[in-house]
Parts: structure tokens; C-alpha cells; sequence
């Protein structure tokens, strides 16, 4: 927390620029198209990075598919891991997120940049509605990144909690690569009580495909994914 006020603090006299120019990409797609929006999210995180003395590693990006949608589902450990996984990813994508959390200045924004989408985790057909629409985009092409563990726990140290079962119905709906995503220290960054330079990793895992996942239910899967996330943590930090 107090590297994220730092942030905010060593950034403020970009703000009266930057944040105008955010929400006036976001509130014209027609205008911007979605490389153009992705490319200002990762410059403003870029920014991030250099200001707040933060350094992010990635490994596995070979095994992130080619063509076509896919599902991210990285275990969850603070405030940088989407912008730590968007930083690194390639190609566009965009995220879910808990809707009481989304409208924070710089999250509202980069949330609305890559039209993501706000899940209220108190309306069951809200949540539903949010599930469809994400379907039918991964379907059509695009690239989403969903928590399963639904929160975390400030000053995580890599702990992996339990994933939420209904998280995986997106991928059985549309039969597309699960991509496992393992952060390590990504707390560190905003959810500690670091102050000094940072170093996160992001590890793209190997996808699993349907016809590895497609027979299973959702608590099986959630239990796949969630082991192989904690074996190539405890691989690396062994």
C-alpha cells in the first residue's frame, strides 16, 4: 500500500495529461481501436514500473495459443497482477474484476481501456449476464484474464487459496485454452510493506486444452488449475 500512494504521488503531475487521455480512448472504441488502447495501458504501466522501481520478469510466453480466445486464470495476490499480466501479454486482452473495486481512479480507467467487465458478486443475474458476454467475446477471438480465488490477502507471500468452482464455467461454455498464469511477488508491489525495488514474475504454464478438461466439472478443473499454479511456484522459489 504504501508503494502504490508512492506511485500515485511520483505520477501526479502526469495525471492532468494521462488520465484524460485514458478515458477519452475508452469512451470512444470507435475512434481508438483495441491495439491503440492496449498499447496506452501498457505505457501507462510502463510508467508505473519506472517511477515505483519495478521490475517484472516473464517466462513461458511461447505457450500463450497463437489464434483464437482463450481463458487466463492467475492465482491472485494484490493490485499489480492484472496490470503485471497485461504488461507482459503480448497481445491485447482485457479482465474481470469485482465491481465494488472498479471505480477507483487509474482502475476505473484501465478497466474501461480495455473493455473489461465489472462482476457484482451480489447479484447471481448480474454475474450470469457477466459470464455470457464474456463467453461470447473469448468465443469470438478475444483474451480474458479471471481471478478464481475471487481476493487475496494483503501481504499474500505467495500463498495460493482456494479457487471458486464457477469461475471455470466460462471455459467449459466455450471450449477454449486454459491458460494457467503463476505470479510470484506480485504482492510485493502494492500489498506489502515494501518500499524499495520490487521484482514480480509472471509464468505463462502450459494451456489445457478441452480435450483434456471437458469431461471434468468445474470443481475438478479449479482443482487442476490451482495445482499446477502452486507447483511451478514452489518450483521456482524451492
Amino acid at each position: 500500500m504504501i508503494k502504490f500512494i508512492y506511485v500515485i504521488l511520483m505520477n501526479l503531475f502526469r495525471a492532468p495529461y494521462i488520465i484524460p487521455k485514458m478515458r477519452r480512448e475508452a469512451d470512444h472504441p470507435e475512434r481508438y481501436s483495441e491495439e491503440e488502447r492496449y498499447h496506452l495501458a501498457r505505457h501507462v504501466i510502463r510508467l508505473m514500473k519506472l517511477s515505483g522501481g519495478i521490475r517484472t520478469k516473464v517466462f513461458g510466453v511461447e505457450n500463450l495459443p497463437e489464434e483464437g480466445g482463450y481463458m487466463m486464470y492467475p492465482n491472485h495476490q494484490g493490485k499489480y497482477d492484472a496490470l503485471g499480466i497485461i504488461y507482459t501479454h503480448p497481445k491485447p486482452c482485457s479482465f474481470v474484476m469485482d465491481k465494488a473495486k472498479s471505480n477507483t481512479i487509474l482502475v476505473r480507467e484501465f478497466l474501461d481501456l480495455l473493455q473489461g467487465k465489472r462482476l457484482d458478486k451480489k447479484d447471481v443475474r448480474q454475474a450470469f449476464t457477466i459470464i455470457n458476454e464474456v463467453s461470447e467475446e473469448v468465443k469470438k477471438g478475444r483474451r480474458y484474464i479471471l481471478f478464481p480465488e475471487g481476493g487475496y490477502e494483503f501481504n499474500n507471500r505467495n500463498k495460493v487459496c482456494d479457487f471458486k468452482a464457477g469461475s471455470f464455467k466460462i471455459a467449459l461454455k466455450t471450449k477454449v485454452p486454459i491458460v494457467p498464469v503463476a505470479l510470484i511477488d506480485s504482492y510485493k508491489v502494492f500489498n506489502s510493506f515494501t518500499l524499495g525495488p520490487v521484482t514480480t514474475q509472471v509464468h505463462y504454464l502450459k494451456p489445457i486444452l478441452f480435450e483434456e478438461y471437458g469431461q471434468l466439472k468445474t470443481p475438478e478443473i479449479a482443482g487442476m488449475v490451482r495445482q499446477r499454479i502452486e507447483e511451478k511456484i514452489a518450483e521456482v522459489l524451492q
